[in-house]
């Protein structure tokens, strides 16, 4: 894992140092909040419904113990004892006081962490697939490259003042987890002729315009990658609009000027850019990449694992769900889900950090991640030690035995944290979790990805999700929207819209109808909703949602 050179441990003390006294000015009065919010915005302190929230960058998902804990000290001494991971891997602190924050920001440097470009129109967290270095289906580690890309993308000068946000994600297998083609740059790794090298999709992104990404190179060397990705960036800083914000993303100006387009002004700007990187990148990259290089994996036997699958069924029930192969026979990726039923996704207690940093020092190598799916992942933990890891998470509330499944949903803070949202989030994604665990259909339905965003701006990613809910004020009450037959993996495409929204206490019975429809329809147990869905299309999910028009239509 990456450690903090001397520079980084310099800039990021100086760079708090700065918002220090910025802080100190506005609470001083010396600053407007409107001279105070972009540099606020750069420190990724944003102003919510009820408080001030932090956003903490977790490049790439990756943690270590000792910051897992230190993220469960800034939760209990400057918040209300509880942390929100987010679909950039990301952390949330939704109760900070202004004044403390400057204290947190130096907290977070011990540990070398940091709250950098978790906001404003810059180049955001870069994301990762959440088994990067351990799934059994992984070409290389993409991390070193997602880490190049942090450290170039930090403060440059070119890029502070983007017409928008922009957001890179990264995966190193061809299972996409990392939901690469709905990123304005998706990097897949490949390989052509034994040469490893990159897939490059740009124009993905979701919000009120969603849009799948599209390839403007299918093989790019690795050698080439930062000056390639560069030249992406600097032709849509020049050619992104600044006049409309909703028309300001890449990818409105990849479909305004067509792909084809700006293929050629990339590849202009790349043979411009390329003769100035003189490897000194690529120098850069091998010292990154001497840091990744896989734990010292012990050999252990699994017969008493086998032995514990065999004849304890909750814990059986675990391993099928939550545990995905490694690429050691003898070791297993753990999913901790922070989904319980009734809980609210993605938030973990200071206790509960506590016990995930405790597992993963004592068996997993000192390494965890974050997934964009709101989760926390063990990557390195060899089989023999799964039961005693189970054990302890069911000490603490976090053995629910549901990745994948309808209770495992995505969902952003909704109304009842953010000031943009205009429907609520967490209940609904609460009620229909608690819902489907009371009528004991979760492992029969199966594989199912249930996404709520809370407005528009589809921080909870419904487009991709194989069931989307959107919520909407209308006329001052909220409303539902359902879109189907979402993806974000390599098959990627955006949902279709059902139909008409409903009403809060509507929502919960129209997923029970359509997911009873799908139980009545689907070829067998193995087909999932999404197969259905493609087989069938939207006629018998939208009957079961709207039963009435479909009885008038059939009279």
């Amino acid at each position: 894992m990456y450690r903090y050179s001397d520079f980084d441990a310099a800039f990021v003390a100086e760079r708090n140092k700065q918002f220090r006294a910025q802080v100190d000015r506005r609470i001083a009065g010396n600053l407007t909040e409107d001279e105070f919010k972009p540099l606020r915005l750069m420190n990724g302190l944003y102003l919510q419904l009820h408080a001030y929230m932090l956003r903490v960058a977790i490049p790439y998902g990756t943690l270590r113990s000792a910051q897992m804990r230190q993220l469960a000290y800034i939760a209990e001494k400057w918040d209300r004892g509880y942390g929100h991971f987010t679909t950039r891997q990301n952390i949330q602190y939704n109760w900070p006081k202004l004044k403390d924050v400057p204290d947190i920001l130096d907290a977070l440097a011990e540990v070398e962490m940091h709250a950098i470009q978790t906001s404003g129109n810059t180049i955001r967290n870069v994301t990762a697939d959440h088994f990067a270095g351990a799934a059994a289906d992984e070409i290389a580690d993409p991390r070193p490259v997602a880490e190049l890309l942090r450290q170039w993308s930090t403060d440059h000068p070119e890029f502070q003042f983007l017409p928008r946000k922009f957001k890179i994600a990264i995966t190193g297998s061809p299972n996409d987890r990392a939901v690469t083609k709905a990123h304005d740059i998706g990097l897949r790794m490949v390989e052509q002729n034994g040469e490893p090298g990159f897939e490059v999709i740009v124009g993905g992104g979701l919000g009120r315009t969603p849009m799948i990404g599209k390839v403007v190179r299918d093989f790019l060397p690795k050698a080439d990658l930062l000056p390639y990705i560069e030249a992406v960036v600097s032709v849509w800083n020049t050619l992104g609009r600044r006049d409309n914000k909703y028309k300001s993303r890449i990818k409105i100006t990849v479909h305004e000027n067509g792909i084809e387009n700006i293929r050629e002004l990339v590849e202009a700007r790349f043979a411009e850019l390329r003769p100035g990187f003189s490897g000194v990148d690529q120098e850069i990259l091998r010292d990154i990449e001497a840091q990744f290089a896989p734990p010292a994996f012990t050999a252990r036997d699994t017969d008493g694992f086998t032995a514990f699958y065999d004849n304890d069924p909750v814990f059986r029930s675990w391993v099928d769900t939550n545990i995905t192969d490694h690429k050691r026979a003898d070791h297993a990726i753990v999913t901790v889900s922070l989904k319980k039923q009734g809980d609210t996704p993605g938030d973990a207690s200071a206790d509960q950090m506590r016990l995930l940093a405790d597992l993963a020092e004592k068996y997993g190598y000192d390494e965890l991640r974050i997934s964009h799916e709101q989760n926390v992942i063990l990557p390195h933990v060899p089989r023999a030690d799964l039961p005693a890891v189970h054990a302890a998470l069911k000490a603490y509330g976090l053995a629910t035995a549901n990745i994948g499944l309808i209770s495992d949903i995505i969902a952003c803070p909704g109304m009842d944290y953010c000031a943009l949202a205009t429907a609520r989030s967490i209940p609904v994604a609460q009620q229909i979790a608690t819902r489907f665990d009371e009528l004991k259909l979760e492992h029969d339905i199966g594989a199912l990805k249930i996404k709520i965003s809370g407005c528009i701006n589809a921080c909870g990613h419904h487009h991709v999700g194989h069931i989307g809910i959107l919520g909407l004020d209308r006329a001052g009450v909220e409303n539902y929207q359902i879109t189907l037959g979402g993806d974000g993996t390599e098959t990627a495409s955006v949902g279709e819209r059902a139909g008409p929204g409903f009403a809060y206490d509507e929502i919960v019975p129209a997923i029970e109808r359509l997911i009873y429809a799908y139980l009545d329809v689907r070829d067998s147990s193995e087909e999932t909703f999404l197969e259905t869905y493609r087989r069938l299309g939207m006629a018998p999910f939208k009957a079961a949602l709207y039963p009435e028009a479909a009885e008038k239509h059939a009279a």
